[in-house]
Protein backbone atom coordinates (compact mmCIF):
# COMPACT_ATOMS: atom_id res chain seq x y z
CA UNK A 1 0.00 0.00 0.00
CA UNK A 2 3.14 2.35 0.77
CA UNK A 3 4.56 1.34 -2.16
CA UNK A 4 1.52 2.30 -4.30
CA UNK A 5 0.81 5.69 -2.69
CA UNK A 6 4.53 6.58 -3.33
CA UNK A 7 4.10 5.86 -6.88
CA UNK A 8 0.86 7.96 -7.12
CA UNK A 9 2.22 10.81 -5.61
CA UNK A 10 5.80 10.44 -7.70
CA UNK A 11 2.87 10.93 -10.59
CA UNK A 12 1.17 13.76 -8.92
CA UNK A 13 4.34 15.67 -8.72
CA UNK A 14 5.91 15.02 -11.81
CA UNK A 15 2.45 15.85 -13.33
CA UNK A 16 2.63 19.48 -11.39
CA UNK A 17 6.05 19.75 -12.78
CA UNK A 18 4.91 19.71 -16.60
CA UNK A 19 2.55 21.73 -15.95
CA UNK A 20 4.70 24.44 -14.32
CA UNK A 21 7.14 23.83 -17.30
CA UNK A 22 4.30 24.66 -20.24
CA UNK A 23 3.33 27.28 -18.11
CA UNK A 24 6.89 28.86 -17.92
CA UNK A 25 6.78 28.34 -21.96
CA UNK A 26 3.92 29.98 -22.67
CA UNK A 27 4.94 33.00 -20.25
CA UNK A 28 8.63 32.73 -21.99
CA UNK A 29 6.69 32.92 -25.42
CA UNK A 30 4.61 36.03 -24.59
CA UNK A 31 7.79 38.16 -23.03
CA UNK A 32 9.72 37.26 -26.57
CA UNK A 33 6.59 38.63 -28.35
CA UNK A 34 6.35 42.08 -26.82
CA UNK A 35 10.06 42.41 -27.31
CA UNK A 36 9.51 41.28 -31.33
CA UNK A 37 6.65 44.45 -30.98
CA UNK A 38 10.18 46.48 -31.01
CA UNK A 39 11.80 47.62 -33.99
CA UNK A 40 15.09 46.31 -33.15
CA UNK A 41 17.19 49.85 -33.64
CA UNK A 42 14.81 50.79 -30.83
CA UNK A 43 15.50 48.83 -28.25
CA UNK A 44 17.83 50.94 -26.47
CA UNK A 45 15.77 53.61 -25.70
CA UNK A 46 14.12 55.22 -22.36
CA UNK A 47 9.88 54.83 -23.11
CA UNK A 48 9.95 56.09 -19.96
CA UNK A 49 12.09 58.52 -17.90
CA UNK A 50 12.23 56.52 -14.78
CA UNK A 51 12.80 53.31 -15.81
CA UNK A 52 15.57 50.96 -17.49
CA UNK A 53 16.55 51.20 -21.52
CA UNK A 54 13.83 48.40 -23.34
CA UNK A 55 17.46 46.06 -23.23
CA UNK A 56 17.74 46.10 -19.79
CA UNK A 57 14.42 44.19 -19.69
CA UNK A 58 15.51 41.49 -22.57
CA UNK A 59 18.38 40.06 -20.06
CA UNK A 60 16.00 40.97 -16.75
CA UNK A 61 13.68 38.16 -17.34
CA UNK A 62 15.88 35.08 -17.48
CA UNK A 63 18.27 36.77 -15.21
CA UNK A 64 15.70 36.83 -12.68
CA UNK A 65 15.25 33.43 -12.92
CA UNK A 66 18.63 31.96 -13.53
CA UNK A 67 19.51 34.08 -9.89
CA UNK A 68 16.85 32.35 -8.31
CA UNK A 69 17.11 29.00 -9.39
CA UNK A 70 20.65 27.88 -11.05
CA UNK A 71 23.03 27.26 -7.85
CA UNK A 72 20.98 27.35 -4.37
CA UNK A 73 18.01 24.94 -6.56
CA UNK A 74 19.29 23.38 -9.49
CA UNK A 75 23.27 23.15 -9.07
CA UNK A 76 24.09 24.76 -11.61
CA UNK A 77 27.59 27.29 -11.79
CA UNK A 78 27.27 30.88 -13.33
CA UNK A 79 28.81 30.96 -16.98
CA UNK A 80 28.56 34.97 -16.79
CA UNK A 81 28.66 36.85 -13.64
CA UNK A 82 28.87 40.05 -15.10
CA UNK A 83 25.33 39.69 -16.37
CA UNK A 84 23.75 38.06 -13.59
CA UNK A 85 24.38 41.42 -12.11
CA UNK A 86 23.64 43.35 -14.61
CA UNK A 87 20.58 42.58 -15.59
CA UNK A 88 19.59 41.62 -11.64
CA UNK A 89 16.97 44.38 -10.52
CA UNK A 90 14.08 45.66 -12.83
CA UNK A 91 11.80 47.92 -10.51
CA UNK A 92 13.52 50.88 -9.68
CA UNK A 93 16.90 52.55 -10.94
CA UNK A 94 19.04 52.61 -7.78
CA UNK A 95 18.99 55.60 -5.45
CA UNK A 96 15.01 56.65 -7.32
CA UNK A 97 15.98 59.25 -9.23
CA UNK A 98 16.02 59.38 -13.04
CA UNK A 99 18.91 57.10 -14.52
CA UNK A 100 21.54 58.77 -16.63
CA UNK A 101 23.09 55.74 -18.69
CA UNK A 102 23.40 56.00 -21.96
CA UNK A 103 22.80 53.17 -25.00
CA UNK A 104 26.42 52.70 -25.14
CA UNK A 105 26.87 51.21 -21.70
CA UNK A 106 24.78 48.34 -22.62
CA UNK A 107 25.84 44.98 -23.85
CA UNK A 108 25.06 44.35 -27.46
CA UNK A 109 21.40 43.11 -28.55
CA UNK A 110 23.81 39.70 -29.55
CA UNK A 111 25.45 38.94 -26.54
CA UNK A 112 21.99 39.44 -24.40
CA UNK A 113 20.26 37.02 -26.67
CA UNK A 114 22.88 34.46 -26.53
CA UNK A 115 23.16 34.95 -22.52
CA UNK A 116 19.59 34.32 -22.42
CA UNK A 117 19.81 31.49 -24.94
CA UNK A 118 22.60 30.02 -22.93
CA UNK A 119 19.69 30.43 -19.72
CA UNK A 120 17.62 28.89 -20.98
CA UNK A 121 18.97 26.06 -22.56
CA UNK A 122 20.98 25.12 -19.08
CA UNK A 123 17.56 25.87 -16.94
CA UNK A 124 15.42 23.73 -19.55
CA UNK A 125 17.92 20.64 -19.79
CA UNK A 126 18.20 20.83 -15.40
CA UNK A 127 14.13 21.29 -14.96
CA UNK A 128 13.43 18.44 -17.79
CA UNK A 129 15.24 15.90 -15.74
CA UNK A 130 12.01 13.76 -14.51
CA UNK A 131 13.67 12.58 -11.26
CA UNK A 132 11.82 12.84 -8.44
CA UNK A 133 14.83 13.97 -6.14
CA UNK A 134 15.60 16.57 -8.05
CA UNK A 135 12.35 17.88 -8.56
CA UNK A 136 11.52 18.04 -4.66
CA UNK A 137 14.58 20.12 -4.45
CA UNK A 138 13.81 23.97 -2.77
CA UNK A 139 15.57 26.92 -1.52
CA UNK A 140 15.02 28.46 2.21
CA UNK A 141 12.22 26.00 3.01
CA UNK A 142 10.13 26.40 -0.27
CA UNK A 143 9.72 23.35 -2.93
CA UNK A 144 10.72 24.01 -6.51
CA UNK A 145 7.13 24.44 -7.70
CA UNK A 146 6.99 27.65 -5.51
CA UNK A 147 10.13 29.04 -6.70
CA UNK A 148 8.53 28.12 -9.81
CA UNK A 149 5.30 29.92 -9.69
CA UNK A 150 7.34 32.62 -8.72
CA UNK A 151 9.45 32.37 -11.66
CA UNK A 152 6.18 32.57 -13.95
CA UNK A 153 4.49 35.18 -12.32
CA UNK A 154 6.86 37.45 -12.02
CA UNK A 155 7.94 37.36 -16.10
CA UNK A 156 4.08 37.56 -16.85
CA UNK A 157 4.32 40.77 -14.61
CA UNK A 158 6.25 42.47 -16.46
CA UNK A 159 4.35 41.41 -19.84
CA UNK A 160 2.43 44.15 -18.45
CA UNK A 161 4.67 46.55 -16.97
CA UNK A 162 6.33 45.80 -20.27
CA UNK A 163 3.09 46.54 -22.05
CA UNK A 164 2.99 49.91 -20.53
CA UNK A 165 6.30 51.05 -21.48
CA UNK A 166 6.17 49.97 -24.91
CA UNK A 167 2.68 52.21 -24.78
CA UNK A 168 4.57 55.05 -23.96
CA UNK A 169 7.53 54.45 -27.34
CA UNK A 170 6.90 56.36 -30.69
CA UNK A 171 4.20 54.50 -32.85
CA UNK A 172 6.40 54.37 -36.04
CA UNK A 173 8.98 52.20 -33.45
CA UNK A 174 6.89 49.70 -33.08
CA UNK A 175 5.54 46.75 -35.09
CA UNK A 176 1.64 46.97 -35.69
CA UNK A 177 -0.06 43.96 -34.09
CA UNK A 178 -3.81 42.60 -34.66
CA UNK A 179 -6.27 44.18 -32.51
CA UNK A 180 -10.12 42.98 -31.69
CA UNK A 181 -12.71 45.51 -33.19
CA UNK A 182 -13.12 48.16 -30.97
CA UNK A 183 -16.25 47.98 -29.41
CA UNK A 184 -18.89 50.82 -29.80
CA UNK A 185 -20.25 52.71 -26.72
CA UNK A 186 -23.97 51.59 -25.44
CA UNK A 187 -25.95 54.33 -23.66
CA UNK A 188 -24.39 54.75 -20.18
CA UNK A 189 -25.91 55.89 -16.59
CA UNK A 190 -23.86 56.57 -13.89
CA UNK A 191 -25.33 55.27 -10.56
CA UNK A 192 -23.96 53.92 -7.30
CA UNK A 193 -24.33 50.62 -5.80
CA UNK A 194 -25.33 50.39 -1.91
CA UNK A 195 -23.25 47.32 -0.60
CA UNK A 196 -24.47 46.38 2.61
CA UNK A 197 -22.49 45.89 6.55
CA UNK A 198 -20.06 42.77 6.42
CA UNK A 199 -16.97 40.88 6.34
CA UNK A 200 -14.39 41.08 3.29
CA UNK A 201 -11.44 38.19 3.37
CA UNK A 202 -8.08 40.18 2.86
CA UNK A 203 -5.82 37.77 1.81
CA UNK A 204 -4.63 33.95 1.45
CA UNK A 205 -4.51 31.43 4.36
CA UNK A 206 -0.80 30.05 4.81
CA UNK A 207 -2.09 26.29 5.47
CA UNK A 208 -3.90 26.52 1.57
CA UNK A 209 -2.42 24.89 -1.43
CA UNK A 210 -2.59 28.34 -3.71
CA UNK A 211 0.26 30.07 -4.73
CA UNK A 212 0.54 33.74 -3.70
CA UNK A 213 3.04 36.34 -2.80
CA UNK A 214 4.77 37.17 0.67
CA UNK A 215 2.20 40.36 0.75
CA UNK A 216 -0.76 38.19 0.27
CA UNK A 217 -0.59 36.64 3.67
CA UNK A 218 -2.48 35.83 6.21
CA UNK A 219 -5.80 35.83 5.03
CA UNK A 220 -8.24 37.97 7.62
CA UNK A 221 -11.32 39.51 7.74
CA UNK A 222 -12.38 42.58 7.88
CA UNK A 223 -15.50 44.17 8.98
CA UNK A 224 -16.80 46.55 6.53
CA UNK A 225 -19.67 49.65 7.29
CA UNK A 226 -22.34 50.14 4.77
CA UNK A 227 -21.24 52.32 1.71
CA UNK A 228 -22.03 52.89 -2.29
CA UNK A 229 -19.86 52.25 -5.22
CA UNK A 230 -19.93 53.42 -8.56
CA UNK A 231 -21.07 50.56 -10.40
CA UNK A 232 -18.58 51.97 -13.52
CA UNK A 233 -15.18 52.83 -13.67
CA UNK A 234 -14.69 56.32 -14.27
CA UNK A 235 -15.00 56.81 -17.84
CA UNK A 236 -13.12 59.30 -20.19
CA UNK A 237 -16.09 61.26 -20.94
CA UNK A 238 -16.81 61.80 -16.87
CA UNK A 239 -13.14 62.89 -16.25
CA UNK A 240 -13.02 65.22 -19.54
CA UNK A 241 -16.22 67.06 -17.66
CA UNK A 242 -13.58 67.25 -14.39
CA UNK A 243 -10.81 69.19 -16.80
CA UNK A 244 -13.42 71.48 -18.54
CA UNK A 245 -14.64 72.34 -14.91
CA UNK A 246 -11.18 73.72 -14.46
CA UNK A 247 -10.70 70.49 -11.82
CA UNK A 248 -6.88 70.75 -12.52
CA UNK A 249 -6.34 74.35 -11.64
CA UNK A 250 -8.84 73.91 -8.45
CA UNK A 251 -6.20 73.76 -5.30
CA UNK A 252 -9.09 71.99 -3.00
CA UNK A 253 -9.03 69.34 -4.92
CA UNK A 254 -5.36 68.51 -4.61
CA UNK A 255 -2.99 67.29 -1.68
CA UNK A 256 0.21 68.97 -0.99
CA UNK A 257 2.18 66.91 -2.59
CA UNK A 258 0.21 65.62 -5.08
CA UNK A 259 -0.42 69.70 -6.22
CA UNK A 260 3.08 70.30 -6.31
CA UNK A 261 4.07 67.33 -8.51
CA UNK A 262 1.20 68.28 -11.01
CA UNK A 263 2.66 71.82 -11.09
CA UNK A 264 6.39 71.18 -11.22
CA UNK A 265 5.85 68.92 -14.06
CA UNK A 266 2.93 70.95 -16.11
CA UNK A 267 0.23 67.95 -15.45
CA UNK A 268 -2.60 69.21 -16.99
CA UNK A 269 -4.23 66.20 -18.71
CA UNK A 270 -4.14 61.91 -18.35
CA UNK A 271 -0.83 60.80 -19.72
CA UNK A 272 -2.64 58.43 -22.10
CA UNK A 273 -4.30 61.30 -23.68
CA UNK A 274 -3.16 63.77 -26.70
CA UNK A 275 -4.53 67.48 -27.56
CA UNK A 276 -5.41 67.07 -31.20
CA UNK A 277 -6.54 69.35 -33.49
CA UNK A 278 -10.39 68.09 -33.45
CA UNK A 279 -10.37 67.48 -29.77
CA UNK A 280 -8.61 64.70 -27.20
CA UNK A 281 -6.98 61.65 -28.57
CA UNK A 282 -6.56 58.43 -26.68
CA UNK A 283 -3.22 57.77 -27.28
CA UNK A 284 -3.55 53.61 -28.11
CA UNK A 285 -0.10 51.33 -28.39
CA UNK A 286 -0.73 51.05 -32.24
CA UNK A 287 -2.53 53.89 -33.22
CA UNK A 288 -4.03 57.60 -31.82
CA UNK A 289 -8.00 57.24 -32.20
CA UNK A 290 -10.41 60.15 -31.15
CA UNK A 291 -11.20 59.63 -27.43
CA UNK A 292 -13.31 56.93 -26.92
CA UNK A 293 -15.87 58.69 -24.04
CA UNK A 294 -17.48 55.27 -22.43
CA UNK A 295 -13.78 53.99 -21.93
CA UNK A 296 -12.21 53.66 -18.25
CA UNK A 297 -10.15 56.63 -17.45
CA UNK A 298 -5.79 55.86 -16.80
CA UNK A 299 -4.79 57.72 -14.73
CA UNK A 300 -2.06 58.55 -11.56
CA UNK A 301 -3.82 57.74 -8.23
CA UNK A 302 -3.19 61.69 -7.26
CA UNK A 303 -5.09 62.14 -10.38
CA UNK A 304 -8.03 59.98 -9.25
CA UNK A 305 -8.03 61.34 -5.73
CA UNK A 306 -8.52 65.17 -7.20
CA UNK A 307 -11.59 63.85 -9.20
CA UNK A 308 -12.98 61.81 -6.21
CA UNK A 309 -12.80 64.98 -4.31
CA UNK A 310 -14.70 66.92 -6.83
CA UNK A 311 -17.53 65.16 -6.66
CA UNK A 312 -17.86 64.60 -3.13
CA UNK A 313 -16.46 61.32 -2.66
CA UNK A 314 -13.43 59.28 -2.47
CA UNK A 315 -11.50 56.44 -3.05
CA UNK A 316 -12.54 53.05 -1.87
CA UNK A 317 -9.97 51.05 0.66
CA UNK A 318 -8.77 47.74 -0.38
CA UNK A 319 -11.12 46.41 2.25
CA UNK A 320 -14.36 48.14 0.60
CA UNK A 321 -13.20 47.04 -2.70
CA UNK A 322 -12.73 43.40 -2.15
CA UNK A 323 -16.24 43.23 -0.57
CA UNK A 324 -17.69 45.07 -3.59
CA UNK A 325 -16.03 42.68 -6.11
CA UNK A 326 -16.32 39.60 -3.85
CA UNK A 327 -19.00 37.95 -7.02
CA UNK A 328 -17.59 39.61 -9.74
CA UNK A 329 -15.50 37.39 -12.88
CA UNK A 330 -12.73 38.64 -14.79
CA UNK A 331 -13.61 40.80 -17.67
CA UNK A 332 -11.63 42.44 -20.40
CA UNK A 333 -8.30 40.09 -19.24
CA UNK A 334 -5.80 37.61 -20.19
CA UNK A 335 -3.74 39.47 -23.49
CA UNK A 336 -6.84 39.10 -25.65
CA UNK A 337 -6.59 43.34 -26.40
CA UNK A 338 -4.50 46.10 -26.45
CA UNK A 339 -6.97 48.65 -25.14
CA UNK A 340 -10.14 48.67 -22.54
CA UNK A 341 -13.50 48.09 -23.91
CA UNK A 342 -16.57 50.50 -22.46
CA UNK A 343 -17.46 50.40 -19.46
CA UNK A 344 -21.07 48.99 -20.31
CA UNK A 345 -19.29 45.86 -22.30
CA UNK A 346 -17.38 45.39 -18.87
CA UNK A 347 -19.13 45.59 -15.88
CA UNK A 348 -16.73 43.50 -13.77
CA UNK A 349 -14.44 44.90 -11.24
CA UNK A 350 -11.73 42.89 -12.24
CA UNK A 351 -10.74 43.90 -15.51
CA UNK A 352 -10.68 46.70 -18.35
CA UNK A 353 -7.77 48.51 -15.70
CA UNK A 354 -6.39 48.31 -12.45
CA UNK A 355 -8.77 50.24 -9.81
CA UNK A 356 -6.96 52.35 -7.15
CA UNK A 357 -7.82 51.80 -3.76
CA UNK A 358 -7.12 54.41 -1.06
CA UNK A 359 -5.18 51.74 0.97
CA UNK A 360 -1.24 52.01 1.62
CA UNK A 361 0.43 49.40 0.59
CA UNK A 362 1.73 47.42 4.12
CA UNK A 363 1.50 44.25 5.69
CA UNK A 364 -1.18 41.66 6.56
CA UNK A 365 -0.76 40.69 10.20
CA UNK A 366 1.73 37.67 10.26
CA UNK A 367 3.84 39.09 6.86
CA UNK A 368 6.91 36.93 6.44
CA UNK A 369 9.14 38.04 2.97
CA UNK A 370 10.10 35.30 1.00
CA UNK A 371 13.70 34.64 1.90
CA UNK A 372 14.63 34.25 -1.50
CA UNK A 373 13.54 37.25 -2.42
CA UNK A 374 12.93 40.01 0.44
CA UNK A 375 12.77 43.02 -1.07
CA UNK A 376 9.86 42.35 -3.83
CA UNK A 377 7.17 43.38 -1.07
CA UNK A 378 9.27 44.65 2.07
CA UNK A 379 11.08 47.08 -0.12
CA UNK A 380 7.46 49.14 -0.88
CA UNK A 381 6.10 49.39 2.55
CA UNK A 382 7.08 52.96 2.70
CA UNK A 383 3.84 54.91 2.79
CA UNK A 384 4.64 55.57 -0.53
CA UNK A 385 2.33 53.25 -2.49
CA UNK A 386 -1.01 52.95 -2.98
CA UNK A 387 -2.89 48.76 -3.28
CA UNK A 388 -4.36 48.61 -6.63
CA UNK A 389 -6.81 45.85 -7.52
CA UNK A 390 -8.88 43.74 -10.03
CA UNK A 391 -6.66 43.76 -13.65
CA UNK A 392 -6.18 45.32 -16.85
CA UNK A 393 -6.62 43.68 -20.61
CA UNK A 394 -2.92 42.79 -20.45
CA UNK A 395 -2.86 40.94 -17.24
CA UNK A 396 -2.41 37.60 -17.38
CA UNK A 397 -5.26 34.99 -16.03
CA UNK A 398 -3.30 33.49 -12.56
CA UNK A 399 -3.00 37.45 -11.43
CA UNK A 400 -6.57 37.66 -11.48
CA UNK A 401 -6.77 35.72 -8.13
CA UNK A 402 -8.81 38.05 -5.33
CA UNK A 403 -5.81 37.99 -2.96
CA UNK A 404 -3.87 39.72 -5.18
CA UNK A 405 -2.56 43.10 -4.90
CA UNK A 406 -0.84 45.44 -6.87
CA UNK A 407 0.95 48.41 -5.80
CA UNK A 408 2.22 51.82 -7.22
CA UNK A 409 3.76 55.30 -6.31
CA UNK A 410 0.39 58.22 -6.29
CA UNK A 411 2.78 60.17 -9.17
CA UNK A 412 3.09 57.54 -11.48
CA UNK A 413 0.75 58.24 -14.68
CA UNK A 414 1.78 55.13 -16.74
CA UNK A 415 -0.02 51.64 -15.48
CA UNK A 416 -3.31 50.61 -17.26
CA UNK A 417 -4.88 52.14 -13.89
CA UNK A 418 -8.67 53.61 -13.39
CA UNK A 419 -10.80 54.01 -10.41
CA UNK A 420 -14.08 53.99 -9.12
CA UNK A 421 -15.85 56.03 -6.64
CA UNK A 422 -17.44 55.48 -2.67
CA UNK A 423 -19.44 57.13 -1.27
CA UNK A 424 -20.02 56.31 3.03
Amino acid sequence: MLAAQGEVASRGDIASRCRLLEQISDARRRSDALFNIVRSESLYERPIPERHRIIFYVGHLEAFDWNLLHENVLGLKSFHAEFDRLFAFGIDPVGGGLPTDQPSDWPSLEAVHDYVSRIRASLDEKLADGSLESYRQGRDGFPLDTLLNVAIEHRLMHVETLAYMLHQLPLDRKVPQENLPVLKNAPLSHRMIKIPAGAATLGLPRTGESFGWDNEFEAHPVHVPEFEISQYEVTNQQYLDFMAAGGYEAREFWGDEDWNWKTANAISHPVFWIKGVEGWLYHGMFEDIPLPPGWPVYVSHSEASAYARWVGKSLPTEAEWQRAAQSSTPGNTGFERWDPVPVTADASMVGNGWEWTSTLFKPFPGFQPFPFYPGYSANFFDDQHYVMKGGSARTATCLLRPSFRNWFQPHYPYVYATFRCVED
